[in-house]
């Protein structure tokens, strides 16, 4: 079982220089984590099977067309893949949960936890239609960071390992994200009371 030592990065270049065999490996390698990830998001097997085989369809096709350059870290790069893709069904089904859910998040900090008042309730429900408009407008890496907080409900340790950068990071983000939507709801002048 020589394969088991040969490194990701390596299996990759040997797979892109023609081995078919190299690509089996890193599945076989990788599949019950990267499987075990879409269904603990999708808990739909069929679902989870189905955006399985897209990744790797997306592997295949960005690895033939020698535009991977992921430095080796070839797992959080397919996990990556499959993150989106799992976003991508979320919005097609239009099943996305709200982010309510999330006690965490009580709009965005912006809120007390009292009692809502009806004006307030108002404005909450105003700014949850709004939620999708407003995340649009923050930069990439503070979007990407809310959107698996929020809408997947995903640690900040699975955020890290599937964005490849620190806990820290990924916590300085979510706060600079909020801070943004704190300036953009005032931009769109949503008065929330505090």
């Amino acid at each position: 079982m020589a394969d088991l030592h040969i490194p990701d990065a390596l299996l990759v270049k040997n797979y892109v220089d023609g081995n078919e065999a190299a690509l089996a490996t890193l599945i076989k390698r990788h599949e019950s984590k990267i499987y075990g990830f879409i269904y603990s998001k999708i808990a739909d097997r069929d679902i989870s099977n189905d955006i399985f085989q897209d990744t790797f369809i997306k592997v295949i096709k960005t690895l033939k067309s020698n535009s991977y350059n992921e430095e080796g870290k070839f797992l959080p790069w397919v996990m990556r893949i499959s993150h989106n893709l799992i976003v991508d069904h979320f919005r097609k089904t239009k099943k996305m949960p709200m982010y309510r859910e999330t006690e965490e998040f009580s709009i965005f900090s912006v809120m007390s936890d009292d009692a809502l008042t009806i004006e307030s309730k108002m404005i909450v429900d105003q700014v949850e239609l709004d939620l999708k408009k407003l995340i649009e407008e923050l930069p990439d890496d503070q979007k990407e960071v809310v959107v698996m907080r929020m809408y997947q409900d995903m640690s900040f340790k699975e955020i890290s390992e599937l964005t490849g950068v620190s806990i820290n990071t990924a916590l300085g983000r979510m706060r600079y994200a909020l801070m943004n939507l704190r300036k953009i709801i005032d931009k769109h002048q949503i008065i929330l009371t505090n």
